[in-house]
């Protein structure tokens, strides 16, 4: 169960929808948005919204910086994490055969 499943008063992950509420059964809190404090949707190439954890495809070559190494079109990247993405890199991953690097999600589709 992931952190947006708990409830924010007691931490309890016994949650429920109720039409438009969120409900604890434990403590009886009750709220609109599990979560409150997520940052904006990440939005991969094609407009889809990605998760931590999601298997995206690189779209086109991506050089990287201080390397003669290419990330190729068409490369999978299993279980992504997202990032605040201040410098317009909001992708943190593990490339194949490259290691970790950070990825733009406009150069990405979600596979």
């Amino acid at each position: 169960m992931s952190v947006e499943e708990k409830c924010p008063e007691c931490g309890s992950e016994h949650v429920y929808n109720d039409g438009s509420l969120w409900v604890c059964p434990d403590c009886g809190h009750e709220c609109s948005e599990l979560g409150a404090t997520k940052g904006p949707e990440i939005r991969d190439a094609n407009g889809n919204v990605l998760a931590d954890g999601d298997t995206v495809t690189v779209i086109k070559d991506l050089k990287i910086k201080g390397s003669s190494q290419v990330v190729k079109g068409g490369t999978k990247v299993k279980n992504i994490h997202l990032t605040d993405g201040a410098d317009g890199h909001d992708i943190a991953c593990k490339i194949p055969g490259i290691g970790a690097m950070n990825l733009k999600s406009e150069f990405v589709k979600k596979a």
